[in-house]
């Protein structure tokens, strides 16, 4: 099993955000962290440390596995640099952001239907409450 994560900081106007990308050998899971403005190095550091585990991720996305093996660090700073000019949501991130959106959609209508449901049944045990009552003489 391998473990890979990254975090990307970005400017998507008018906030700084943070993609933070899990991959989890053939899982990729993504989760988008609002910042305010500018986030410091240690401000990043700090948020992940005290909010880890309020962090919602999307849900997994089957990806191809990938071998992992060594780089040549010429080559490898390449890389980073081009990440580094490279700014923007990658499409994988952006599936997994709309899949999590869409999930939290639905979660959000049935409990909303929930408490629909739940205050008409309220309003009806009151309204034959006072039916009773009524009925009663009271």
């Amino acid at each position: 099993m391998s473990y890979k994560s990254s975090l990307t900081i970005l400017y998507e106007n008018p906030f700084w955000i943070g993609l933070y990308e899990r991959f989890d050998d053939d899982k990729y899971e993504v989760c988008k962290i609002t910042f305010g403005a500018e986030p410091k190095d240690y401000e990043v550091y700090n948020f992940l440390l005290k909010n880890w585990h309020m962090l919602r991720f999307s849900p997994p996305v089957k990806t191809d596995r990938t071998i992992e093996r060594k780089i040549n660090p010429k080559r490898m700073q390449r890389e980073i640099n081009s990440q580094l000019e490279n700014k923007g949501i990658g499409t994988k991130a952006q599936q997994a952001l709309k899949l999590q959106h869409e999930q939290n959609k639905i979660e959000r209508k049935t409990q909303s239907r929930e408490q629909r449901e739940a205050q008409k049944e309220r309003q009806f045990a009151l309204r034959q409450k006072k039916k009773k009552a009524k009925h009663r003489g009271r």
